[in-house]
Parts: structure tokens; sequence; C-alpha cells
């Protein structure tokens, strides 16, 4: 009998080892497939069976959170929906999570280490912290200027603080409520139907993912490399440029749209001011592809890195170009692309003296009780240019705005500098130009500028000769600027 009890004893040993074995196999090295199995809901019970953290601007929310009491039981809401989205993005019980509510996902559902009271224990316990918050460096004023100055039309507004590379504004109309798509069933569905099907594209977030030719605009790159490259004794001196300008082994004759013999041999001063096509190709190309290219790249274009933190789409300036391509080019054409936020990072490269600061979006993320727990700190992205360089860009921009193309962004008891652009648009150019208009601000009571903004309008309802940077875009960028010294002096 003693024996058979043995026997029966150890049996029973062997089906508890592998009993363990075999919960340690699941709970230990299948746990991970097991958590990302899609049949496996517990994690998004989990994940949605909270309140998700809010995103702020100036210490208000612009976000909250609706129970809906089915199991996914919190639902994503917006406060002003289309003016924030493209800042904010989406979280969608659906769809998944884009913008800030993407970069800061983990501390606005509150699975970040950091927002355990006790390190790693969350990590270990598998406990969720309650959502943290998110504040961002928006100054809701130029949100609004920039959101009302567009309107209906299409287009973006980049606005940054040059100093510190945090931005101000960050707008694309026309756009949309993230709300509509924050839960599940039909209403969610319909709604991404219809926004993904609108061929304005209102998801499509076209100060940060969208490039355009930036068109005279761009002279602003050219101007800073000639000068660092020493192509002119100095702005005033003569260019020796023939008007038109033939590119360089073709036979193509490249006029201006002011006057031809005004821009014939003119100064580089006068013809950012006026803004000469052929002065900025031939200098383009007396600079040279190597001296252009590395210019343009101090400024941010062919950077597929820039986040802020969710990652913008890369601006481009050729690396392979012929003389006359690289002519075309330097005035903004060819196949130069860049985003609205790429040339407020232009304007506040001149703006700051040279000198780049990263741009970012969010100031600071805290937990639910408000304790800090990351900050963004300024930091140098590049050297741009000197700053002799820089001041003598500036004194350039200011005289576009005062003398030149740009006098609809004058704003009084402010310094402002500023360049128009119109880039050709379609197939032949047939399309209506796209206005841009770039520049910076500084109060006269002020140290340093306080904001460079980007402005691009495409709408392709209106009359082509109506259409232009100083007259479409460069009241938008007025009023965004003054939203922000208005905000500076409170």
């Amino acid at each position: 009998m003693t024996t058979y009890i043995r026997r029966a004893s150890a049996f029973c040993l062997l089906l508890l080892v592998a009993l363990l074995v075999n919960a340690a196999r699941v709970q230990v090295f299948q746990a991970p497939s097991l958590d990302d199995n899609p049949a496996n809901r517990r994690a998004t019970i989990e994940r949605y069976d909270q309140p998700r953290g809010d995103i702020l601007v100036h210490g208000r929310t612009i976000t909250g959170s609706r129970d809906t009491g089915q199991a996914l039981r919190y639902e994503r809401t917006y406060k002003n929906g289309p003016l924030y989205a493209p800042v904010t993005g989406y979280a969608s019980q659906t769809y998944g999570t884009t913008f800030v509510e993407s970069a800061e996902d983990d501390v606005l559902s509150g699975t970040d280490p950091l927002l355990a009271t006790i390190p790693f224990w969350n990590e270990i316990s598998r406990a969720q912290e309650p959502g943290g918050k998110v504040e961002t460096t928006i100054v809701a004023a130029a949100q609004q200027a920039a959101y009302a100055g567009l309107g209906r039309r299409k287009g973006a507004v980049a606005a940054v603080e040059p100093s510190s590379g945090k931005i101000l504004a960050l707008v694309s109309t026309p756009s949309y409520d993230p709300g509509d798509i924050a839960g599940t069933g039909s209403p969610a569905t319909r709604a991404w139907s219809r926004l993904n099907g609108d061929p304005d594209q209102p998801m499509l977030n076209r100060a940060l993912r969208e490039t355009y030719p930036p068109g005279s605009t761009f002279k602003v790159v050219t101007a800073a490399a000639v000068l660092e490259n020493g192509v002119v004794a100095s702005p005033s001196a003569k260019t020796h440029t023939p008007s038109p300008y033939t590119l360089p082994g073709t036979s193509t004759r490249l006029s201006n749209e002011s006057s031809s013999d005004a821009c014939e041999d003119a100064s580089l001063e006068y013809a950012l001011r006026v803004s000469c096509n052929t002065v900025f190709a031939n200098l383009g190309v007396r600079v040279g592809l190597s001296g252009m290219v590395r210019t343009a790249e101090k400024f941010g274009f062919n950077d597929s890195g820039v986040k802020i933190p969710m990652t913008a789409a890369p601006s481009v300036f050729d690396t392979d170009m012929n003389a006359s391509q690289l002519a075309l080019s330097s005035i903004g054409q060819y196949d130069t692309a860049a985003t609205p936020l790429q040339m407020a990072m232009v304007a506040a490269a001149v703006a700051n003296g040279g000198t780049l600061m990263a741009p970012h979006l969010v100031e600071r993320t805290a937990a639910e009780d408000g304790s800090t727990v990351s900050t963004t700190e300024g930091r140098t992205y590049k050297q741009v240019m000197s700053p002799y360089t820089a001041s003598r860009l500036q004194r350039m921009m200011v005289d576009v705005v005062e003398e030149g193309t740009g006098t609809n962004a004058r704003i009084s008891g402010a310094t402002v500098g500023g360049k128009t652009g119109t880039a050709q648009n379609g197939v032949h150019n047939e399309g209506v130009p796209y206005a841009w208009f770039l520049s910076y601000a500084q109060d006269r009571t002020a140290s340093a500028p306080q904001v460079a903004v980007a402005v691009v309008v495409e709408d392709a309802a209106a009359d082509r000769a109506d259409i232009s940077g100083g007259g479409s875009a460069a009241p938008i960028a007025r009023s965004v600027m003054e939203a922000v010294l208005d905000s500076a002096d409170r």
C-alpha cells in the first residue's frame, strides 16, 4: 500500500511541477503575444476605464472625457475641436491617436512609468495611474487670430517664438472636430468615411505635414547664402544681373513681376524689397549648389527628423541639380518645397540673430495633481548664419514691410520684418498661385523679436489677379503677430 501511495504522490508532484511550468510559460514567455492578441480586449477596456488626461493651453483644458457607460467607458471630447485639431490630433477608440494625443499618449493615458509614486511599480503591478496633463506652448489669442484670418480658405499658419523655439500657433484650414471620431459605432465610422472622402482634406495638417513651393519667401534663404559666402560686397552693391535673365545652359528667359528696368543690376537689398526673381536666380547660381544646399540644410531643409514632438514632413531642397534648376530653386521653385513650420523657422533664425532654436509644442507634462513630470528646455537646432549676416537680413526684411511688397504687415509700435511670396502651382503653372508671407515682429519696448510667422494660402476659388503674399497672407500674419505682442503685454 505504501508503494502505491508513494507512486501516486510522485505522480501528483509531477503534475504540479508541469502545471507550474506551464503557468510560467504562459505568464512570462507568452505574456507579450497574449497582450498583443487582437482578441484580448482586457488592455483596451482597462485603457478606457478612466478619464484620459487633458491637453492644456495657458493652463486651460482644451480636451475632456465623457462617461459613455459602455465597456469602453470614457470617450475623448474636445473643446473647440476644429481650432486645435492640428495641435491635439485625435484620440479615437476606433482609429487610434495622432499628433500630441499620440506623442504624449503614455502621459495622457496614465501608463507612463514616471507617473508612478514608486519607480517601476506600475510595470510590476500592471497598475495604471490617473491620466496626466500636457501643457502646450500655444498662445490662445494667436491660434484664434490665425484660424479667423484663414477663414474658409485652404491654408496654414505656423508661429514660433524665435528665442526659445516655442510654437505659438499651429493652424490648418479647413479643419474638423476630432470628437466626431473619438468613439465607436456607426456615428464615428460615418464621420471617418466622410472626413477621409472630403476632397478638401480637413484631416490634413497643412502646417506640419504638407509641403508647398515656397516661392519668393525662399529668397530669404538665398540672401543668407549670398551674404555668408561673400558673393556680394554688401547688400547695397550692384549684382551685375541682366533683366530678363537667361537661365544657364538654356534659352529660357526669366523675368520679374516688377519692372524689369528696376531689377536690372539691382542690389541685394533692393531685390529683396521688390522681389526680383532675376537677381536671386543669378546670385543662387553664383553661390553654387554646395553653398545653397549647405545653407538650406542649416535652416532645416532635408531633415526628416524634426519632431515637435510629432514628426514634421521634411522640407526639400534638391541636392543634385544643374545650373538652370539651381537658379529656379533659388527663387523657391523647381523641386523646392517647404512646410509652413519650416518657413516660420527661417524667419525665426533671422530674428534670433542667426541661431535657430529647435521648435517644440509641449511646454511640460504633469501628473493629475499638477506635479511636473517633464519639461521641454529650449535647445539650439543649428547656428544658421553669423549674427552680422542676420542683422543685415533683418534690416532688409524690415525694408520689405516699410517700403516694399509687405506693407500690409505693418504694426504700429512694433518693428516688423517680412517677405512676400507667390509660388506657382499646377501643371504648366496654370493653377492659382499659393500666397505666402513670412515675418517676425518685435515690440519697440522689447529687447528681442517675440514672434516669427509663416502663412500660406491656397485658395482655388480666388481670382488669380488678386492673390498674393502681400495681399492675401500678410494681413493674417499681422493679426497673429499682434495677438502675440498683445499677450506679452498682459
